[in-house]
């Protein structure tokens, strides 16, 4: 029967009427009255994606081999196309919608290579990779993640163009006219078996926080309020608009806090507040937050109807599938239940539709972070980075420092000494014993991070090391001390952990968090609160990221717009031999009660 023809089912009536003979008595006559319409009933699936950072093959281009971790995950659109695949099959390609919700473009060198190498923007450029293969996939919508605007708008508009789906975000907003600047939702109609159509609605929000950490490219252009807002906006006007449902794409964890603390008056982790607070909204795709949450589900305080919530895990290495129940009801279709699951993208094999389509661009890119850029006379490794320092961290202190009195020579501040911050960004990146190829270098980097000089004094930086120092679980003296549990108090990052280099300290992580910096000097002195120094700081910590104190708000002496990877790749190669003896230096180290850790 065609998919648009209404069925009725409709029961004839009887009634009837028979004489009892005995006793004389007529029996009363039974009358039936039409029996029910059953309810007309339709079933889909939203399957949803978030975070692939530039993820398709399911490679590792700073390893240069498969991708694997402990856990035996493996990434990629690829994989995810095959589980897509399966899906459609299962519950009918006409019955799904595929959405994402955002961080799609910067991440991996082949993301990195079609924005700055190749790049997408040139004249008769290529189609940026993950256009080609979200396309291919089919894609219904996206949402904008912060990562998008890392490269700017220019590749961003462009990648947009490329795309045959839309990029939503309903709170990026030009910043003159204060409407939005992406489209802020997409309606998708799904046909049903009852020749009613259901009108989904995805609603897509984005990071208020690419205000601060993508500043250089989006201020003055584009203003990012707060998810709840926007979804208090927006929701009651798809509703108006006919949508049956509402799903909301949000490029935000669901923690209800910020990494900037109250650098904005928006929450960065808004997911679960957009649930609590606004009404009309029956699932959330969860982005952001590099974490799996199969399902979560939250109250809405004025319904009292459960919000359910997902975030498949990053990378493309697990996939959300919303299943939706739908009933018509008073000539209208209401949701009468929706689950979530995720599936993990490592029990299937990449499609090679996806693998066959990019191989070219895969190619170009593996022979890319292939080149030889110079020697290193030592190996160096980041495995016991968050906990001692490193010559390969101080490799990039070093890098970072020279770059900035360089560009200061000449300039007011040349005299002032510089200091540099860095973060352990992976466990796993190393730099070998002899050649060293792009790969290596830019393992030691993966964000497209630039290099800014800060103004600071001895007494900020002081605060700003007791900050970083919260990183460290506290742990008495004589106690033991297990290295897989020692880092990352209180949910704290890697890349949240910086060391200075040009000062010496000790952290006491026996002391309680604010009171853990001891013997802090400069050049054998203790540091002297009033003096001033030059912090060669990457944009994300210079723009607030992590909430470090002081340094958001210190006098910018100086920018530059070109990566920090970058910078240490050009700086290997001016070198040609880099020896760890020449920069590599014990400036700080862990101890209890005086008595080093390590």
């Amino acid at each position: 029967m065609p998919l648009n023809r209404r069925t009725f089912l409709e029961s004839s009536v009887a009634v009837g009427a028979t004489a009892a003979l005995t006793a004389g008595v007529a029996a009363p006559a039974e009358a039936h009255g039409p029996r029910p319409r059953p309810a007309k009933r339709y079933s889909f699936t939203v399957m949803g994606t978030t975070d692939l950072h530039g993820n398709v093959f399911n490679w590792d281009y700073f390893t240069d081999k498969e991708f694997d971790d402990k856990a035996r995950n493996d990434v990629g659109l690829a994989k995810i196309s095959t589980l897509v695949k399966q899906v459609r099959a299962e519950k009918g390609h006409r019955n799904t919608l595929l959405i994402d919700a955002g961080d799609t473009i910067q991440g991996t060198q082949l993301s990195y290579y079609y924005a700055k190498v190749d790049p997408i923007t040139r004249a008769g450029g290529p189609v940026h990779p993950m256009a080609q293969a979200m396309n291919a996939i089919g894609y219904d919508a996206v949402a904008l993640g912060n990562h998008e605007f890392n490269y700017g708008i220019p590749v961003l508009r462009k990648f947009e163009e490329q795309c045959d789906f839309p990029l939503l975000g309903a709170n990026a907003l030009d910043a003159k006219t204060l409407r939005p600047a992406f489209p802020p939702y997409s309606m998708h109609r799904l046909r049903t078996p009852h020749g009613r159509d259901v009108r989904v609605a995805v609603l897509g929000l984005t990071n208020p926080g690419i205000a601060l950490w993508d500043k250089a490219n989006v201020q003055g252009r584009m203003v990012f309020p707060g998810l709840e807002e926007q979804a208090a906006k927006w929701v009651p006007k798809l509703r108006s608009m006919g949508a049956d449902v509402v799903i909301v794409s949000a490029h935000s964890g669901s923690s209800g806090t910020s990494s900037y603390g109250d650098q904005l008056p928006y929450v960065e982790n808004a997911a679960g507040l957009v649930a609590e607070q606004v009404p009309g909204i029956d699932a959330i795709l969860v982005g952001h937050a590099h974490t799996e949450i199969p399902e979560y589900r939250v109250t809405n305080k004025e319904t009292g109807k459960d919000v359910v919530l997902s975030e498949p895990l990053k990378w493309g290495q697990r996939l959300t599938l919303f299943d939706f129940d739908l009933v018509w009801e008073k000539g209208r279709w209401t949701v009468a239940g929706v689950g979530a699951r995720v599936l993990n993208s490592n029990t299937v094999e990449e499609d090679p539709e996806i693998t066959g389509l990019l191989a070219d661009e895969h190619a170009k890119v593996v022979a890319y972070v292939n080149q030889v850029i110079g020697t290193s006379t030592a190996a160096m490794s980041t495995a016991e980075a968050p906990w001692k320092d490193e010559p390969v961290i101080d490799l990039i202190n070093a890098v970072q420092a020279e770059t900035v009195k360089a560009a200061l020579a000449g300039g007011p501040h040349a005299d002032l000494p510089v200091l540099s911050q860095a973060s352990c960004f992976s466990r796993s990146a190393r730099i070998p014993a002899g050649r060293i190829t792009i790969k290596d270098a830019a393992g030691l980097y993966p964000f497209e991070n630039t290099l800014e000089a800060r103004l600071m004094t001895g007494a900020q930086l002081r605060e700003y090391l007791e900050y970083s120092a919260k990183y460290y679980v506290q742990t008495p003296a004589g106690a033991p001390v297990d290295t897989a549990k020692l880092t990352n108090a209180a949910g704290t990052p890697d890349y949240n952990y910086d060391a200075v280099s040009g000062l010496t300290y000790d952290i006491d992580i026996a002391r309680p968090v604010g009171q853990r910096i001891v013997n802090l000097s400069f050049e054998g002195r203790p540091l002297d609160p009033e003096a001033r120094f030059v912090l060669a700081v990457n944009n994300y910590r210079a723009s607030g990221g992590g909430a470090f104190p002081h340094v958001a708000q210190a006098p910018q002496l100086w920018a530059n717009s070109e990566e920090i990877r970058n910078t240490l790749i050009q700086w290997v190669r001016a070198k040609g031999t880099i020896d760890p003896g020449q920069f590599a230096s014990a400036d700080w180290r862990l101890t209890r009660d005086g008595v080093p850790v390590f």
